[in-house]
């Protein structure tokens, strides 16, 4: 068992170091999210469910999903979405 809460360390970390060095931003919203996964799992093996369901639902589930809308409105601003297509 503590082999498998180092290897979950070190998967940790190395999300949290390749998330803020991305450049992408879907991949780096990709792996924020396995980054909250991991973190539900770390608290569930230390005895603490409640924490760990809320890390899922909020972590990985919520803020992903904002993460995602975000970058798809980004996106149409940055290709002229349909206002600015409408006054041409």
């Amino acid at each position: 068992m503590e082999i498998f809460k180092l290897i979950l360390l070190v998967f940790l970390i190395l999300c949290a170091v390749s998330a803020s060095l991305i450049r992408n931003p879907l991949l780096s919203v990709i792996v924020f999210m396995s980054y909250s996964l991991i973190m539900s799992i770390i608290w569930f093996l230390l005895e603490s469910p409640d924490l760990a369901i809320t890390e899922a639902a909020v972590g990985a589930g919520v803020s992903s999903i904002l993460f995602f809308v975000t970058l798809r409105k980004l996106k149409a601003l940055s290709e002229g979405g349909p206002y600015e297509q409408d006054q041409r």
